[in-house]
């Protein structure tokens, strides 16, 4: 199965750019036409996202084209954000006995929530970027999300929340509404305030710090320290509900990274291709050089194509439902079913 990716930038968002991407991974791929294309925009590409997706159909000599605009690009190449541009992955027709399709139901919104029809199982790995155009089978979606499920590939999926657990899990003593008022005896605050290193206790940075209801959940934000001792939180807790604080950094972010993706793969598992989910608020704007999430991940796998985005909230599956998580990653991993 031939697969490859390829990025195009430039300064304005003009289709020839899209057609560009798609001609340039075609080439790598050793391919004259490809049977699927997974094709990424800029958000600058809104209003001209159908002459993109023509231009890419001619290229590509399909219309089967899955992809959004986004706040930024990814591929094996690098990444690209500031800058007008298209991110392209091409991938052979599978044959007529190859079909099976992947576990992972590929799905991309452009809506400010994970729609409500997507909540429960069966599992969603994917990208929601507010306001968005969405597409699939070459054309815009009118409702603004789409999802998909490719043939011919198993899919694995490796996520990195990016957070480090500050001390145990507790149990809520005291709440009032979304106001979290006491913890072990303490007031929330100064709770918080006594797990956190002694440089981070007189300036709170409330925006990397979430508290977690159990793993593999995504994270409730902080929105607010109140002068009472209480925390206002993105959503609300009840007495006896069981709580850990966790903290966002770089170091331990790129350390779970390449654990994800560790224990995502085995020694038998080669990906053919890889999409990877990125938040606006990770990547390069968290690690303030490079994207140390996608270097980790050239780091496993050099010759793995790669295509992704950066966007506002990324979907994926707990042990319950779909969720929506924020300062993530999610590296959907595909391998041919072909043998």
């Amino acid at each position: 199965m031939r697969v490859a990716s390829a990025l195009a930038a430039g300064t304005h968002p003009q289709p020839e750019l899209a057609a560009t991407a798609v001609k340039s991974a075609l080439a790598k791929a050793g391919l004259t036409q490809a049977g699927h294309v997974v094709l990424f925009l800029t958000r600058d590409f809104q209003r001209q996202a159908q002459a993109a997706l023509l231009a890419a159909a001619r290229a590509a000599g399909c219309m089967e084209i899955t992809g959004c605009t986004a706040y930024g690009l990814i591929t094996d190449e690098g990444w690209l954000l500031d800058q007008s541009g298209a991110a392209a992955l091409v991938i052979e027709a599978p044959t007529a006995s190859n079909q099976t399709l992947s576990q992972h139901r590929l799905s991309l919104t452009g809506h400010s929530t994970l729609p409500y029809d997507w909540q429960p199982l069966p599992a969603r790995s994917g990208l929601l970027d507010s306001e968005a155009t969405v597409w699939i089978h070459g054309r815009p979606v009118a409702g603004g999300s789409a999802e998909i499920q490719l043939p011919g590939f198993n899919s694995h999926l490796a996520i990195s929340t990016g957070l480090r657990p500050l001390g145990e899990t507790q149990r809520v003593a005291a709440s009032r509404s979304y106001d979290l008022l006491q913890l072990s005896g303490q007031a929330a605050l100064e709770n918080l305030r006594r797990l956190l290193p002694g440089e981070r206790r007189h300036e709170l940075p409330l925006h990397r710090i979430v508290a977690l209801r159990d793993t593999g959940e995504p994270g409730v934000a902080i929105l607010a320290a109140n002068d009472d001792g209480s925390l206002t939180m993105a959503e609300a807790f009840k007495p006896g509900d069981p709580l850990q604080w966790a903290i966002r950094q770089p170091l331990s972010a790129e350390q779970e990274m390449n654990e994800a993706l560790s224990v995502a793969v085995n020694d038998k598992f080669k990906p053919n291709f890889a999409l990877m989910f990125s938040c606006i608020g990770r990547g390069p704007l968290f690690y303030g050089n490079d994207d140390r999430d996608l270097l980790t991940f050239k780091a496993h796998f050099p010759d793995t194509p790669l295509i992704g985005a950066y966007g506002s909230g990324q979907i994926a599956a707990t042990a319950t439902a779909n969720r929506l998580f924020q300062n993530s990653v999610m590296t959907l991993l595909y391998e041919n079913t072909h043998v």
